[in-house]
């Protein structure tokens, strides 16, 4: 598998954050700011909900499962929500692996996350 650049790009949907990550999630192909400090500049500035987008993502290591565990912590203690969408079939298993799928809201659709958000 070729490393790709991760690249994190930030939307929004009414007042949840959306977070498109593509390539590499691994501490090889990180970012500055890292997605956790995103993240939390939009906690700080009071957007509390978040919806992290792993449709372009080819790749997710410990770092990866790190600053995901960095984002749910940080986002649960500000009171917020942060869901996952359009995970891959390749990833899915690194999830069940690490637990992940028991902690945080995977949904499969971009739709079905923001549908979540209102209930």
């Amino acid at each position: 598998m070729d490393l790709q650049n991760m690249v994190i790009t930030s939307r929004s949907s009414g007042d949840i954050a959306i977070f498109d990550i593509e390539g590499e999630f691994s501490r090889w192909a990180q970012t500055s700011p890292t997605l956790s400090e995103l993240v939390k500049a939009k906690l700080t500035a009071g957007r509390n909900r978040i919806l992290l987008n792993f449709e372009k993502t080819g790749f997710v290591d410990s770092y990866g499962v790190g600053e995901l565990t960095a984002c749910f912590i940080s986002t649960r203690n500000s009171g917020g929500m942060l869901k996952l969408c359009r995970i891959p079939d390749r990833l899915d298993l690194i999830f069940r692996i690490t637990g992940l799928d028991k902690v945080l809201t995977i949904c499969p659709t971009e739709e079905a996350a923001l549908e979540a958000f209102a209930r």
